[in-house]
């Protein structure tokens, strides 16, 4: 028993046969330029949609206008962070965590306190800082009223001296204990001496916590990473076969997974300097605006490079895939008459990439082609042939 799907080929293979006999080809070549002709009986078949099946099929028109067909190269690759404009926070002693005040998915500004640890070693920083600054400001006593003593002659100049150097001496312990005080992050010296705030190194996004109440802190742990995502970066693999035919601020878009069909523009930002020994590939950087906060970190995809851009090749008449069928080994789209009713038209095709086909015969500028859904007028096509067999 012979399936539907065969049953539908057979029937439009005699429908495009009967039809190559009723009209003159060299009429047809003259009609729309040079060329392998469009076959008569398909460009001249009218289909009418059900509005209700139109409507439930997803039906989408667009436009036909010429445009610069550009060389493309397609480069996978993943959303990645810029480490310019991220962070992590971590700990610059051991300590234990007292409070936290954010979540990931936090938004922070620069210097907003985020953990507060308890650290028993800072307490004692302080008190030796009190301490020395107390005994630097009775060495510089001493050393003023060594000074008049001397003038006075009623003390040797060496103790004055002396009185100086200790003075001084202090003064620099002080200046040092401080120094490590502001080197833990602490500006003042509040009512808590045991406590340590540890505040956003830059404004973002939390994209990463590893904190809770309680929690032991060893130094350098990573508590949380912070990412500002306002651009992101678009980490593409670059094959050692592709590199010549790259240059850095070429125009990129680039396709993710998780939205398919939408391109976000970028550019070609740099291209790595070392060959990666086990996959062949090296490192291209692409920026990406991203003023949504639709492209999060590891989302996978691919980069469309447009090369060549100063060709100086003339325009094309360029469609989307989608809206190009298959009927009887010929290439067909289907153009836009009124409400529901669509035009089949047969083409043919030059260039083609991943997405998009060259259209060299068979339709004209400005024409209205289904570029969404144009299957569901297929099967429309086939059936009514094999209703008239």
């Amino acid at each position: 028993m012979r399936s539907p799907s065969l049953v539908f080929e057979i029937g439009v293979a005699v429908f495009l046969a009967l039809g190559a006999c009723s009209q003159d080809r060299a009429e047809i070549a003259a009609k729309h330029g040079k060329g392998t002709p469009v076959h008569p009986r398909a460009a001249a078949r009218v289909l009418t949609l059900d509005p209700t099946v139109a409507k439930e099929s997803g039906l989408k028109t667009a436009h036909l206008r010429r445009e610069s067909w550009r060389g493309t190269l397609e480069l996978t690759g993943e959303i990645a962070a810029d480490p310019d404009r991220s962070a992590d926070l971590s700990s610059p002693v051991a300590g234990r965590i007292e409070a936290v005040h954010f979540v990931e998915g936090s938004e922070v500004k620069k210097g907003q306190s985020l953990v507060v640890l308890r650290v028993p070693d800072l307490g004692r920083v302080r008190g030796a800082y009190a301490a020395t600054q107390a005994k630097a400001r009775a060495a510089r006593l001493n050393q003023q009223r060594q000074e008049v003593l001397v003038s006075k002659q009623l003390t040797l100049e060496q103790s004055y001296l002396d009185a100086k150097a200790e003075a001084e001496a202090l003064d620099a312990d002080a200046a040092s204990l401080r120094e490590q005080i502001l080197a833990l992050g602490v500006h003042s010296g509040g009512a808590r001496p045991f406590l340590l705030e540890l505040r956003a190194p830059c404004s973002g996004s939390v994209v990463f916590r590893d904190a809770v109440v309680g929690q032991p802190v060893p130094t350098q742990q990573v508590l949380a990473r912070i990412v500002a995502l306002d651009q992101v970066l678009f980490s593409a693999r670059v094959f050692e076969k592709d590199l010549a035919h790259l240059k850095v601020d070429m125009p990129v878009e680039v396709f993710l997974h998780a939205f398919e069909g939408r391109a976000f523009p970028g550019r070609l930002e740099y291209i790595g300097q070392q060959v990666d020994v086990l996959a062949h590939t090296l490192t291209g950087r692409i920026r990406l605006a991203n003023p949504e906060g639709l492209l999060r970190i590891g989302l996978f995809g691919r980069a469309r490079v447009f090369v060549d851009v100063d060709s100086g090749d003339k325009e094309s008449l360029i469609v989307p895939r989608g809206a190009l069928m298959q009927v009887g080994g010929r290439s067909v789209v289907f153009v836009k008459r009124a409400a529901n009713r669509y035009e089949v038209r047969e083409v043919r095709i030059g260039r083609q990439r991943s997405e998009e086909v060259e259209i060299l015969d068979g339709l004209q500028i400005n024409v209205e082609v289904v570029v969404e859904g144009a299957f569901t007028l297929k099967s429309l096509l086939l059936r009514s042939e094999i209703e008239e067999e």
